[in-house]
């Protein structure tokens, strides 16, 4: 699906608070709408209907659906980046396993709310220039704190910094996202144990000698 810029953008925004709690409003009920339907059938006559507002009113802020699940989308985001700064702020523990374990904890904290939602918004949100270049700041800003652990951390024993941050990143994002959005998704906590386990054996395991010359 293609859209163009302007019809992803929200049309209002809000000075006041009344405005702001219709906005607010908007957002929850596509929120449930799109959980419950999909992409394809959430439309926005069954967002105003849930959110108990005419459609004219929801016109009024937003364009389309697809420009209220991108700022969905980017809420989701930004409550990712908000964590991950809070998380690197505090006293980093001292063992990299633990340090892995947080990183990992609020990924699946961060996926946990609504996890359909998620699949929605991830799999069928269009892909404005501001959404994909907000994407790939959060993914960039992800690798730089992982590289950074790795090359400072002494447990760690990668030979590659750079490429071992990437296999990271990409990693937890990707596999958390799929199992904790799947049909039968895996339980949270036994999830993170063995995500950390397999990414803190990883880091400290004696690197490989590279391929064999033949």
């Amino acid at each position: 699906m293609t859209s163009g810029r302007r019809g992803l953008q929200p049309r209002k925004q809000p000075r006041q608070a009344r405005a702001e709690l219709t906005r607010q409003r908007i957002l929850a009920a596509a929120a449930h709408v799109f959980a419950e339907y999909g992409h394809a059938a959430g439309t926005t006559n069954r967002i105003a209907e849930r959110a108990r507002i005419s459609i004219g009113s929801l016109y009024q802020y937003y364009p389309n659906k697809d420009a209220i699940l991108v700022e969905l989308l980017t809420r989701h985001l930004d409550a990712g980046m908000s964590a991950m700064t809070r998380g690197h702020d505090d006293e980093a523990p001292d063992s990299l396993e633990e340090v892995i374990r947080r990183y990992v904890r609020l990924t699946i904290e961060n996926h946990r709310d609504d996890p359909q939602l998620l699949r929605v918004m991830i799999e069928q949100a269009p892909r404005s220039h501001e959404l994909l270049e907000k994407v790939s700041q959060y993914h960039q800003a992800l690798i730089v704190f992982a590289r950074e652990l790795i090359e400072n951390h002494p447990e760690a024993r990668v030979a590659d910094g750079e490429v071992a941050a990437r296999l990271i990143v990409s990693t937890v994002e990707l596999v958390v996202h799929q199992l904790i959005a799947a049909p039968d998704p895996l339980d949270p906590a036994r999830l993170e144990s063995e995500l950390v386990t397999m990414l803190t054996r990883y880091l400290t395991g004696e690197p490989c000698s590279g391929p064999q010359q033949s």
